[in-house]
């Protein structure tokens, strides 16, 4: 993991055990929380035209913001109890999407690659 998530990985790891919190930190647990975050980012969004989503007022920005990095702090962790690299998973999903998605097919629209011959 680079440095940036290798220096999170670890701040996280240091303040879930100093609360103690790590007995609470399962896979199971983590990715239930982290649905969670992702519905208060949605709750942000729902209802809004696509012009208002993409125009937030500073305030609701900053509450979007916050959400975010929840999401993000608990994707790090569960990634971190399954040892697994975020960023090389990325890098590997980037990848397949690239032979799913060739631009040629792909470009200005948004069907599924299994749509593509139909």
């Amino acid at each position: 993991m680079n440095n940036e998530f290798g220096y999170l990985r670890e701040k996280l790891r240091v303040f879930a055990e100093a609360r103690d919190w790590d007995q609470f930190h399962s896979p199971k647990n983590l990715s239930m929380a982290l649905s969670a975050e992702v519905a208060e980012i949605i709750e942000h969004f729902q209802w809004l035209t696509e012009e208002q989503s993409n125009n937030l007022p500073k305030d609701k920005l900053e509450e979007v913001e916050t959400e975010l990095a929840d999401t993000l702090i608990y994707l790090i962790r569960l990634a971190d109890k399954l040892d697994i690299d975020l960023l090389t998973a990325a890098v590997n999903k980037i990848e397949l999407n690239e032979q799913k998605y060739p631009v040629e097919k792909a470009k200005g629209n948004a069907k599924k690659y299994t749509e593509f011959d139909k």
